[in-house]
């Protein structure tokens, strides 16, 4: 017992010196101070966004068939009207033939009835027929001209069918993935695609605001279309945790908050002429926040005390606490001090959390 109580009071001994030797350090008068003067500074707030093409296609097929040709690599850039997959034609082209048949045989029902119409009619003036005859030559005509539309509208069906076979890009893009090989069967039920074609000269990037922040721009622009327009440009930061050259600009915001979320969806638009934000892709949107003339200190100036924000004033060379209010949004090195503090005050700079009040600096 009386060794744990030697040893006990050796180390209370030490770690009295040591606070004592501390305190000496910081607390012997040499404080690093600053003037408080207002200043222009750029915040820069960072939101999760992800990255989708302009225009994002997903091809389906029309018709059904075994896929016969797949004439695309997956990210390959295709133009407009380019062909994409082939699927095999020999059933279409039978069927486009057949009624191509039909056609031609239908003319020629309507041909043979208009020839025996004329005939009935010359009879008619004649009295050598009766108008029973007459009328029914009439309904015959009239019949085969029906099924003449109806044996045309059958051709063109069977060559649009025929056309469908052949998947073209309906715009400029990039090919995504290629789930399907040469010979698998396919048709309008295949709801996941056989590929998406995504236009990439322009991107996309969806994110959130928060419901303060949409209301604050309302009520500084006036309505929300006017705060969409004067959105500063924004930027990308790639989920590699490079910055794109390119800068983007909003040009939407839904004005509907999330109620689970609350949360305000909104959508950025990006340059993409060399290709290099990818739809799908994920990112965070970097939205600068300017202000002009404004006081700003470092962090290390202030300490904080159940949930105050205090700064020291250096008043006749003696230390006093000042109770500051700062704006929430910060960079992590400074803050925007909206009232505790004037221009020209002095303040300690560095060490906040080791003055104390009336101490000499």
């Amino acid at each position: 017992m009386m060794k744990n109580l030697i040893y006990l009071t050796v180390a209370t001994f030490v770690l009295v010196s040591c606070q004592q030797q501390n305190s000496k350090e910081k607390t012997d008068g040499h404080f690093e101070t600053m003037k408080v003067t207002k200043q222009d500074i750029t915040f820069h707030e960072t939101y999760p966004a992800s990255v989708e093409g302009r225009q994002s296609v997903k091809i389906i097929p029309r018709v059904e068939g075994y896929l016969l040709e797949i004439r695309v690599k997956e990210g390959q850039h295709v133009r407009k009207g380019q062909v994409l997959f082939v699927i095999d034609q020999s059933f279409y082209q039978a069927e486009a033939k057949a009624a191509e048949a039909n056609l031609a045989v239908t003319k020629a029902a309507v041909e043979n009835a208009q020839l025996n119409y004329d005939s009935r009619h010359n009879l008619f003036k004649k009295n050598i027929v009766s108008d029973y005859d007459l009328r029914t030559a009439a309904s015959n005509l009239t019949m085969s001209k029906a099924q003449a539309k109806q044996a045309k509208a059958q051709l063109e069906r069977a060559r649009a069918n025929l056309s469908y076979t052949v998947l073209r890009s309906p715009s400029d893009g990039i090919v995504g993935s290629l789930p399907f090989r040469v010979g698998d069967y396919v048709g309008p039920t295949t709801q996941e695609g056989l590929t998406t074609v995504a236009d990439a000269r322009e991107m996309y990037v969806y994110f959130s605001l928060t419901e303060s922040d949409v209301m604050n721009r309302i009520a500084k622009h006036g309505s929300l279309t006017e705060a969409v327009e004067n959105f500063p440009t924004v930027s990308l930061l790639s989920a590699n945790g490079d910055t794109c050259a390119a800068k983007g600009r909003v040009e939407s915001i839904s004005g509907v908050v999330e109620r689970q979320t609350g949360a305000v969806s909104a959508r950025a638009v990006f340059p993409n002429a060399h290709g290099i934000l990818l739809s799908g892709s994920t990112g965070r949107l970097i939205i600068p926040h300017e202000m002009k003339q404004v006081i700003v200190i470092p962090q290390s100036a202030t300490y904080e005390i159940q949930n105050k924000i205090y700064a020291w004033r250096v008043v006749n060379g003696l230390a006093q606490s000042a109770i500051i209010t700062v704006l929430p949004m910060n960079d992590g090195q400074h803050y925007v001090v909206t009232s505790g503090l004037n221009v020209g005050d002095v303040i300690v700079a560095k060490g906040a959390g080791y003055v104390k009040e009336g101490q000499e600096i």
